[in-house]
């Protein structure tokens, strides 16, 4: 640390080196107090200034008049103390103490580990200090010991971030792959298949070059879409093992995540076993050539298809890095049989070839093939559906992203330059091919142009050859007829049959390993229970090895029995409905204009994604309808099973996003919507205190407020604000938490004031939003209201007039035996404490006796005093030291029973409704709402109306039935149930 005493420095606001950090500091003591006082100028405060310089340093420069605070500190050239000398929150001394900004404080830097969710695998989360702990700190006034006050300054999480760098260490050997290796090996390899080298030459030759060109474009535009989707998600966070089912359920939640994870991961299972089918059936062709056969075609492809997933399971296991080196070597066979193609089209060619349909570069022929051709049952979207598979593949990098050293870089680079380079290359070979090749040859070299014979027009008559015949009967070779064009044209046979090896057990190795690891991800995330098993991985990768092996037994099954022409076409529908998802959560994400969608990758538009989702459906339906049906309805069955289950996570997903703005917008539309009699409904605040201590209390509001209205349950604490606060923001998610897990609907609110009246009277003003704010107010009958104080009397009945002053309606409700069952709470929980210590130490009783030599009871009093088991003692001060007394026993079994009445279903009785004074009608339509719920359905109205019954002369008697009809059908309005009487009730009489 360098220290500059000079005094024009404070005015020098250039640094002398262009990458320095430099604080200024200014001396707050009284001494300097009184020198600034001397100058006229404004007082200075601290400055930090950002420069270019190599080494990080800190410059410290003062006011002159406060520079001979700190001769002593420079002359002796001492820099800054540490934290063993210094107090933690001393910043009021002659010196400031260098620590965060150039002074101390317990204000924390910012740090990932206070932004990680609960429970991310990543590490512990860290909590930042509150304002209310650092004064906690600052009271006590304590000598910090050394390194205590990072510890303060980071909050909770030292502990965790020890933790982290442990978890650091041991993965530091893990072999982590770059862009190149990880990604863009891996999906030009996977997006090159069997169809570069077998089959676009025949899409050419029924599509034509032009229709040829649009389908490789068309499959490309689908995939590129998609690439970048998963690029902008992809770069939108941290990015961890899971591949497109972690992209997925991070964005739409655990229900799609689930749902597609596990088709994906099957789907990758299958294609191992189609890739090394392929990869069988070219072995058998060539040693049918040979005459080589062991068995019989379909038998010699189960020995050959199972040997060789044998060999691809070793070089999985054997570790990420064999399976790396074997991908490399595959990808440079394969890039030189594809050389190999385009230095065969400009080799000269010979009779045999020319006989076979290969002329080199010719105009004549690039024409001829340029439009279509199909023959017989073909079109263009059948033609697009044998294609379409071909250039899929696009999330083979993506699979392993947790294999990956940066995958928010190395996904969008290696992916996104996959599909350039591999679009090039299919582009290349269907264009090369169309103008080399004619559609139709005969192969024989016989077949040539006499002088004098009518030429037909085509262009191989042009060229000297007579292939008309091929109109009238089949012939073996050209574009339609040969699948083998390729190793015909290219300059050297046997390296196009190498490629063909390479692109099949490419695409089968890296379908081997995606398969478990998106499975594994899956597995961990415990959203499948019966899955956990699958979920442990070994060594430093972390490798699923049970997953291997899961992947290895499907695989084999599908490959003995060696017909996969079914199950084709729905593996190709998975990857897409696949597809399909990942673009829907760009767009999804987008659309939910969440703050945290800032994905890093901008090349991505929200509409061109969900015109890529939709594109995906319709490809689905394209390649094979009845497949894309049985897609669907086998997500749609995990999707409900996954809702179903509700597994216990927390992504913040767009789908929650999503939810809030339509809420909000909902609100908001809702405050434009003007108050109308037939859409009133009873809007509660109920002051229950927490909710579980009156539950009957919440049982019978919620009866009525249920799917009808809204209902916050209150709560006021009342005392010191630090502790209230305290308390009261301890208890907040556990009391809503309560509520969820008991299936009540209804919010917890609290707040915290100098007495409850205060207390109740804020919620009542504030509570509620817009258009959704409580009408009722329902409160417990005081029950002690003879013995209680006065104040208490006074604050209850206060409580109803500023209820009333608010146009709230109030609600008294009133039980025998008392709401509060706080006290039974109290035993339950010591009762738990029991039960823990005598489980415990019945399970330290089993393990002493299960040791030898132990020395018999004097082990268990050790391993006693480990565990810390102490005879529990009664508090002095408690209101629960008679347990075992019968009275209280019974006197707490009758206040449990009289808490859950309202939960029980309520016989056949009459609700007693005594209308004796005009209140709106809420004493009216309270009843009805609880004759309308399962447990009250039974009960009937019986209406009681005030009158008097002396009336007898003749005059008034007419009088007074019209007024009890007018009453009655004021009744019928309110109260539209056909069994309820009402009856008049002498108003003299006492109720």
């Amino acid at each position: 640390m360098s220290l500059n005493n000079s005094s024009n420095v404070f005015l020098d606001s250039t640094p002398s080196n262009t990458n320095r950090f430099q604080v200024n500091v200014i001396n707050e003591s009284h001494e300097s107090s009184a020198a600034m006082n001397d100058n006229a100028d404004p007082p200075h405060y601290e400055e930090t200034s950002f420069g270019d310089e190599g080494q990080n340093r800190f410059r410290i420069s003062f006011r002159p008049g406060n520079q001979e605070c700190y001769d002593n500190f420079l002359q002796t050239g001492e820099t800054a103390k540490t934290d063993a000398s210094f107090h933690a929150y001393d910043s009021h001394t002659n010196t400031y103490y260098l620590q965060t900004f150039g002074h101390n404080t317990v204000d924390a830097v910012p740090k990932i580990e206070y932004y990680r969710n609960t429970g991310s695998v990543s590490g512990p989360k860290v909590n930042r200090p509150s304002l209310l702990d650092i004064h906690e700190q600052l009271a006590k006034n304590v000598s910090v010991a050394p390194g205590s006050a990072d510890v303060v300054a980071n909050g909770e999480g030292t502990p965790g971030d020890e933790q982290a760098e442990n978890k650091g260490e041991d993965q530091a050997g893990a072999v982590k792959f770059g862009w190149v290796k990880g990604v863009l090996v891996r999906c030009m390899l996977n997006i090159w298949g069997v169809m570069l080298f077998i089959r676009l030459s025949w899409i050419v030759g029924e599509a034509g070059i032009g229709l040829g060109v649009l389908i490789i474009l068309l499959s490309t535009m689908v995939t590129s879409i998609t690439g970048l989707s998963t690029s902008a998600i992809a770069t939108n966070g941290f990015v961890r093992g899971g591949g497109a089912y972690y992209l997925i359920s991070r964005s739409l939640g655990p229900e799609f995540g689930g749902s597609i994870g596990l088709i994906f991961a099957f789907a990758n299972a299958v294609a191992v076993a189609m890739y090394v089918v392929g990869f069988a059936e070219t072995v058998v062709d060539l040693l049918k050539e040979t005459d080589s056969m062991m068995v019989d075609p379909t038998n010699d492809i189960r020995i050959i298809g199972s040997i060789t997933v044998v060999i691809l399971l070793g070089i999985s296991v054997a570790g990420m890095e064999w399976e790396a080196k074997a991908q490399v070597i595959l990808l440079i066979i394969l890039l030189i049989a594809i050389a190999n193609f385009f230095i065969g089209t400009v080799i000269p060619s010979n009779n045999e070839k020319r006989a076979r349909g290969f002329f080199n570069y010719q105009a004549s022929i690039f024409a001829e093939n340029f439009g279509p051709s199909f023959t017989k049952g073909e079109g263009f979207f059948s033609v697009f559906a044998i294609f379409f598979p071909a250039a899929t593949g696009i999330l083979a990098g993506a699979n392993i992203s947790g294999d990956l050293e940066d995958p928010q870089d190395a996904i969008p680079k290696g992916t996104m330059l996959a599909i350039f380079i591999t679009t090039v290359a299919y582009l290349g070979v269907a264009i090369c091919v169309g103008a080399c090749v004619v559609r139709d040859a005969t192969g024989s070299v016989n077949d040539t142009i006499i002088s004098g014979m009518n030429c037909n027009g085509s262009a191989a008559c042009g060229l000297g050859y007579d292939f008309s015949r091929c109109r009238h009967e089949p012939c073996q070779y050209g574009l339609m007829n040969n699948f083998q064009v390729m190793s015909m044209v290219s300059g050297f046979g046997p390296l196009i049959t190498a490629g063909i090896f390479s692109a099949t057990l490419s695409s089968a190795l890296a379908s081997l390993v995606s398969a478990p690891k998106v499975f594994q991800a899956l597995c961990k995330d415990n959203i499948y229970k019966a899955l956990q098993f699958f979920a442990k991985g070994y060594g430093k990768n972390n490798e699923p090895l049970r997953g291997y092996f899961l992947t290895f037994v499907i695989a084999m099954a599908f490959i003995l029995i060696a017909e996969l022409n079914t199950i084709a076409p729905i593996i190709s529908n998975f990857f897409l409905a696949s597809y399909a998802l990942i673009n829907f959560s760009c767009f999804h994400a987008s659309y939910a204009k969440s703050p945290g969608w800032r994905p890093a990758y901008g090349i991505y538009n929200m509409w061109v994604s969900l015109f890529g989702a939709v594109l995906c459906c319709a490809v689905m339906f394209v390649i094979n309808w009845w497949a894309a049906v049985i897609t669907y309805v086998i997500e749609f069955f995990l999707y409900i099973y996954v809702t179903y289950k509700k597994p216990d996570v927390n992504w913040g997903s767009s789908t929650q996003a999503l939810s809030y703005m339509s809420a909000l917008d909902n609100a908001l539309e809702l405050t434009t919507v003007e108050d109308h009699v037939k859409n009133f409904r009873p809007q509660c605040i109920v002051l229950t205190g927490g909710p579980m201590t009156r539950p009957a209390l919440l049982d019978i509001t919620h009866a009525f407020t249920k799917n009808s209205g809204l209902c916050i349950c209150c709560e006021v604490f009342v005392g010191p604000r630090k502790l209230c606060v305290k308390e009261m923001n301890s208890g907040m998610a556990k009391k809503q938490a309560w509520l969820i897990k008991n299936k009540i609907k209804a919010f917890y609110a609290a707040v915290a004031a100098d007495c409850f009246r205060d207390g109740v009277r804020s919620l009542l003003q504030a509570s509620g939003l817009g258009r959704m704010k409580p009408n009722t107010l329902v409160i417990g009958y005081k029950k002690n209201w003879r013995k209680a104080p006065l104040t208490e009397i006074e604050n209850y009945v206060g409580i109803i007039h500023d209820a009333f002053d608010f146009e709230i309606g109030v609600v008294i409700v009133r039980i025998s035996q008392g709401f509060d069952i706080s006290q039974v709470l109290q035993v339950q929980e010591e009762l738990e404490k029991l039960e823990q210590e005598r489980l415990a130490l019945e399970a330290t009783i089993k393990d002493n006796e299960s040791e030898e030599g132990n020395g018999g009871i004097r082990g268990l009093f050790k391993k006693a005093g480990k565990l810390n088991i102490t005879k529990p003692t009664p508090k002095k001060d408690s209101s629960i030291n008679t347990i075992q007394s019968m009275h209280v026993g019974e006197f707490n079994q009758k206040l449990v029973e009289a808490s859950t009445q309202f939960k029980k279903k309520q016989g056949k009785g009459t609700i007693d409704v005594w209308w004796l004074f005009d209140d709106g009608g809420l004493i009216l339509l309270i009843p009805y709402i609880l004759t309308l719920r399962k447990k009250w359905k039974d009960c009937k109205l019986r209406i009681y109306v005030g009158g008097k019954i002396n009336r007898i002369e003749e005059e008034k008697i007419a009088k007074c039935i019209q007024e009890r009809k007018s009453l009655k059908a004021s009744v019928s309005k309110f109260c539209p149930v056909s069994s309820g009487r009402v009856k008049p009730v002498n108003s003299r009489q006492s109720l």
